[in-house]
């Protein structure tokens, strides 16, 4: 061959080189690692007490994450406590008679009236004889019956007082007793969440991200102590452009390629954006549909999810 010959021959080989090179040798995509971070913090504010985890460590539901200083929420509540038993044993109270030794004091009345009108019965009884002979005045009479009368009416006012001491407190008060029991046990149950929320624990397994905070910090109310990741919060997001978004659909099977392994990862799209991103201006022709892209979302299970770093980037393979 002449050195023409072999320089057309090189020519051809680099033009069909180039020609590979232009032309996609897969239909991946490009995407990357993305984790939903869970701040856990306390309502109320506090001293930072304990502090058991540590970043970088996996944790499970149910474990303690840390516990700020509670000495002004347990008085709250032991106080709570106390005013709890305190209506309880108002209720109780309100709910009896008198107490027996006054209800004996009463009785005891009752029978010295009964023995007075007795007696103040027999001397009406003689003043009326002798009235009726004229040995006696008629104010001796009238001070007899007045006698009577009077001697009666304190039985009958001894008789209603004891079976009154036997009822209670009315229906109204003992009522009110109870409505101050439940308000008192409200406030001991408020006492007793507040107390709880000094001790924060983990809702479900994940892994520490990062700690803000140190043992002996003041941590002010609402403010993030630990920072999660459960596994479930790892998602990958991949851009696909328009031309090849219908072919995708939720529920996929995905594969994801990281470097540095030749591991795959499987996955499933769990959730396709509905608008493009990088949008054109105004009008889609053909050539600037071409530029449009669409996220998705892609999910794996937790033992996958944990392999992942957010902020990695990755290879995705759509339908495999």
């Amino acid at each position: 061959m002449t050195g023409k010959g072999i320089r057309v021959a090189l020519l051809l080989a680099m033009a069909g080189l180039l020609t590979q090179c232009d032309q996609p040798a897969t239909n991946r995509l490009q995407g990357y690692v993305e984790g939903e971070f869970v701040y856990v913090a306390a309502p109320a504010g506090g001293k930072l007490e304990r502090l058991p985890v540590q970043r970088g460590g996996q944790v499970k539901a149910g474990d303690s994450l840390f516990t700020l200083e509670s000495v002004s929420e347990r008085a709250t509540r032991d106080e709570a406590e106390r005013r709890v038993v305190q209506a309880h044993s108002t209720l109780e109270d309100a709910k009896k008679g008198k107490r027996p030794s006054e209800i004996a004091s009463l009785e005891a009345q009752l029978l010295q009236a009964r023995s007075a009108l007795a007696l103040a019965g027999e001397t009406l009884v003689r003043q009326e004889k002798l009235a009726s002979t004229g040995a006696n005045s008629v104010d001796d009479l009238d001070r007899a019956r007045s006698t009577y009368d009077q001697s009666k009416q304190h039985v009958t006012q001894l008789e209603e007082d004891l079976k009154t001491a036997a009822l209670g407190l009315r229906t109204d008060q003992v009522a009110a007793a109870e409505a101050d029991v439940k308000a008192r046990e409200a406030t001991l149950a408020k006492a007793e969440w507040d107390l709880s929320q000094k001790t924060q624990k983990a809702a479900q397994d994940a892994l520490v991200f990062d700690t803000l905070y140190r043992e002996g910090e003041w941590v002010a109310a609402g403010k993030p102590v630990v920072v999660l990741l459960p596994p479930a919060n790892i998602k990958v997001r991949a851009f696909v452009p328009e031309p090849r978004i219908g072919s995708i659909h939720q529920g996929d099977r995905i594969s994801v390629k990281i470097d540095g392994t030749a591991e795959s990862f499987a996955g499933k799209v769990s959730y396709i954006f509905p608008q493009a991103e990088y949008t054109p201006p105004v009008i889609y022709s053909k050539e600037s549909r071409d530029k449009l892209v669409f996220t998705i979302e892609i999910v794996f299970a937790p033992e996958v999810a944990l392999k992942l770093h957010p902020g990695q980037p990755v290879d995705v393979q759509p339908g495999s």
